[in-house]
């Protein structure tokens, strides 16, 4: 087979970017023959071939859950709409056509290769943040268990050889995808339009990679080229969440909208120029045009300045709070013209993309959707119906929306929509919030001040939010929350003048204020109150006059328990997910929306159908005496009668229960313990002993003591299991010691698993516990390998980062690289780094510098390294 001289990097395959560290960043590019066949199709997509890679199949956790999503933590919930495939020994990962190792995450009995809502499942060059959804048109075919669905149809987005890092497209508290539904909640407000540089001459040098730059080059590591595409499988109809758009050939016209005062939010621009339009309609013809709520406006005629800079003022009405009007200097100047003609060819592949018509289409299609819906990033919400509430707790609750964009392909220009979904603080009291935040059934059990840490909690969750105030009749003016007083309103005093034309002033308080001012007798004067506006005005507000104001987004990390909620109320079957999506389309009718009209755009209203292949799942070599190979069929296999491929021997271990001895008594305890050992020493891995070490303890600060005297005691100690009440921060602390301070490998487990003795649990905790310690659960049977696999030194490397939570300016951000150090490969050395905050550069010179370590550290005997 002759090998195709095209390399992916030349349409700009983003590995380098956060979106993608996960792929594979290295393996071996001597041999590319033979590679198409079969299940170990990992190669990056030829963008010439009318072939891609989707994943249809589910993964299912010990508890029966399906998910898609790696533990939270492992991966920060920033990372989006990426390929995620859980491994271990026991099982292997395809990404998008290359295979992708995850060391921490150890195989559970079932489990199967996962969904992810993917842009790379559209090919290799996906733009940063295109989710992509794979529907069967038969829903039989979807539990594929191990099996992979390879699209052959010629949908995939076009790419730069350079990618834009700065820009904030999918940053958000939570963000999940998968089987069930896909979050998009980015950061702040919309993100803007990426432009991506053209490609650069082949005759330049490569330009070198800089930590200070938006633009990151990636043509400095080049994989390997792909043969050709496979035709192993079985053919698959398939349908996928892009919508086909339909573009004239005309000419746009591209001003630059200069708005005074600046910096004001999105909505308050689109306003502004919505008031220009109507008040200066002899400039605009009766057209109708579009604009991105930053600086770019776009129209299908030119307008009649000229190339003069044109300067007008508006004023917009102030709301039913007496605010005064506002006036604004608006000021528009012609920039270019965009032509929409040049897609066509560049789809056609004559030219590189010109993405500032892509950036014209998808101004033109989120035009309408920012003025009727909330915009978020990519996406779009609305406030939830009443019977379709979805609390979360502590004052949040759920919002649905969609996710939109324009997206060219090697077939024609897409319009990709999903279902999202993201948390908002609920319109309710501020009382109320208070209520929700401290966990009360009402807040009349609250008859005391608040204690300090109650004051702290509440202050953190409201502190930069909005109140309006209910006080003053039908003004309800609105502030911004600074802080929380630390006196209760009876006590909390602040300078009130005695008349308007004296200087002099007496301390007053909040209570005596609100009763001889409004007339208002507070009825919990016990409570603080909010200091809203500036500071140095010393602005009290009782917590009873005020509500907070509808349509804000949370920011904030979502807890355990809330995020538990979060996916309880947005699990979604591939069926209902097809719905969802249609209905969102059906809502949208993009093809009556007046703007999009006006630029003679359509939508299609169908989803896109493609033809894929189902791979064949490889098979799973076990160990013993009788060497089992187990194949998966629906997404899981039977573990029974099989032993692990190399399990190991556990002479010393210890237990800790951090629950009441009431929770988990003594017996139960005994019991389970002599259910683990009889289990593990049927599938190979003996524990010869009881637990040397067994003791109760109460609370967190009791971790780092307690491990580090059995670590002390025993140091031959190979595993210490803790037994935890159920979701505590003791998990987070207990690794934090046994992973960064002991080097000493931990289990834990839940008291419910310890009172009610279920043989799969054990089964799932022996398979966590052997690769933990070092054992090899299962490899794929070595005769499926590929040819290169078992005659070439391999190594596979997969990377990652992860940055702090949104609205978290200070924390470091996480680099991680891990690569296979055996010929199976099942075992893998891992490296994290701390690096600035929000910082992707440094990964390659990270991963660069763990390939040295890991060849140099580990070369066991016949490993591929």
């Amino acid at each position: 087979m002759a090998k195709n001289k095209f390399s992916p990097l030349d349409q700009g395959l983003p590995i380098t970017t956060v979106q993608n560290v996960q792929n594979i960043l290295a393996y071996n590019p001597a041999t590319t023959e033979g590679f198409s066949e079969g299940i170990a199709e990992f190669r990056p997509a030829h963008p010439r071939h009318q072939q891609q890679q989707a994943f249809m199949a589910t993964q299912r956790s010990p508890g029966g859950m399906y998910h898609s999503r790696p533990p939270s933590h492992m991966f920060s919930p920033h990372q989006v709409q990426q390929p995620f495939i859980r491994h271990s020994p026991s099982s292997f990962g395809y990404s998008n056509g290359r295979q992708f190792p995850s060391p921490s995450v150890p195989s559970m009995h079932g489990t199967s290769l996962s969904t992810w809502n993917n842009p790379l499942a559209l090919g290799s060059g996906a733009p940063l943040s295109s989710p992509m959804t794979t529907l069967a048109s038969q829903f039989s075919d979807l539990q594929l268990g191990s099996q992979i669905a390879t699209l052959e149809s010629p949908i995939r987005p076009l790419a730069s050889p350079l990618v834009t890092m700065s820009s904030p497209l999918i940053q958000s508290p939570l963000e999940l995808h998968g089987s069930s539904l896909s979050f998009t909640a980015p950061l702040g407000e919309e993100s803007e339009p990426i432009l991506l540089p053209p490609t650069a001459p082949a005759s330049q040098p490569n330009p070198p990679i800089t930590s200070d730059s938006t633009a990151v080059a990636v043509r400095r590591f080049e994989p390997p080229l792909r043969p050709d595409i496979g035709h192993s499988g079985r053919p698959i109809s398939l349908r996928a969440n892009h919508f086909q758009v339909k573009i004239p050939s005309i000419e746009l016209f591209h001003y630059d909208v200069a708005i005074i005062p600046e910096k004001c939010p999105r909505r308050v621009n689109r306003e502004v120029v919505e008031e220009v339009v109507k008040k200066y309609s002899h400039y605009f013809g009766g057209q109708k045009p579009v604009f991105d709520g930053r600086k770019n406006l776009y129209s299908k005629r030119p307008l009649p300045i000229g190339r003069e800079r044109v300067e007008v003022e508006v004023s917009i009405n102030g709301d039913n709070a007496g605010k005064q009007d506002r006036l604004f200097k608006v000021s528009i100047k012609h920039v270019a013209k965009v032509n929409l003609g040049y897609l066509e060819q560049a789809l056609d592949g004559r030219i590189q993309v010109p993405f500032e018509a892509i950036q014209a289409l998808d101004v033109i299609m989120r035009h309408l959707p920012s003025q009727k819906y909330a915009p978020v990033g990519r996406s779009f919400f609305a406030p939830p119906d009443h019977q379709d509430v979805h609390p979360l707790g502590g004052g949040r609750e759920v919002w649905f929306g969609f996710h939109q964009s324009i997206r060219p392909t090697q077939w024609k220009m897409m319009m990709n929509i999903d279902v999202s979904a993201t948390a908002f603080y609920k319109h309710q009291s501020v009382l109320d919030f208070l209520a929700e935040v401290l966990d009360l059934q009402s807040i009349n059990d609250q008859t005391r001040p608040l204690s300090d840490s109650q004051r702290v909690k509440f202050s953190r969750e409201i502190k930069g939010l909005k109140v309006e105030v209910t006080h003053t009749g039908r003004i309800r003016r609105k502030y911004r929350i600074q802080d929380v007083t630390r006196r209760p309103a009876t006590a909390q005093t602040f300078p009130m003048q005695l008349s308007p034309d004296s200087p002099e002033t007496v301390d007053c308080s909040v209570v005596q204020y609100f009763k001889e001012k409004h007339k208002i007798k507070l009825l919990f004067p016990h409570l603080p109150c909010l200091q809203v506006g500036k500071l140095e005005k010393h602005t009290y507000l009782p917590l009873e006059v005020c509500v907070l104001v509808p349509g804000q987004r949370c920011t904030k990390k979502l807890s355990d328990i809330q995020t538990s909620h979060m996916i309880h109320a947005t699990a979604r079957n591939a069926p209902d997910r097809e719905f969802e999506i249609n209905k969102i389309i059906e809502k949208a009718n993009f093809n009556e929306d007046p703007f999009v009209r006006e630029f003679g755009i359509s939508v299609d209203s169908k989803m896109v159908m493609i033809t894929g292949r189902v791979l064949p799942p490889p098979k799973l070599q076990y160990g013993g005496l009788t060497r089992v190979q187990a194949e998966p069929r629906q997404g899981q296999w039977d573990m029974r009668s099989k032993h692990f491929y190399q399990g190991i021997e556990i002479h010393s271990w210890a237990i800790c229960v951090f629950a009441q001895q009431r929770q988990c008594k003594e017996e139960q305890l005994r019991q389970f313990i002599f259910n683990l050992r009889k289990i593990s020493r049927d599938a190979g891995m003996s524990i010869r002993n009881d637990p040397m070490y067994c003791r109760y303890a109460s609370n967190i600060d009791q971790v780092e003591p307690l491990l580090k005297h059995i670590k002390n005691t025993y140091p031959t100690v190979q595993l210490i299991m803790i037994v935890l009440p159920g979701k505590t921060p003791i998990y987070a602390e207990v690794k934090r010691v046994g992973d960064t301070l002991l080097g000493v490998a931990t289990q834990c487990v839940q008291t419910k698993n310890i009172n009610k003795i279920s043989i799969q649990t054990i089964s799932n905790l022996c398979l966590k516990i052997n690769v933990k310690l070092g054992g090899i659960n299962s490899i794929i049977v070595p005769e499926m390998k590929p040819s290169f696999l078992r005659t070439e030194p391999v190594i596979f490397f997969g990377a990652d980062v992860t940055h702090p939570a949104a609205g978290d300016d200070k924390k470091p951000s996480i680099a991680a690289v891990v690569g296979s150090i055996d010929g199976h490969p099942s075992r893998y050395s891992a490296s994290v780094r701390i690096q600035q905050h929000r910082q992707v550069c440094a990964l390659s010179h990270h991963a660069y510098r763990h390939v040295r370590a890991c060849v140099h550290r580990v070369k066991p005997p016949n490993a591929l390294l």
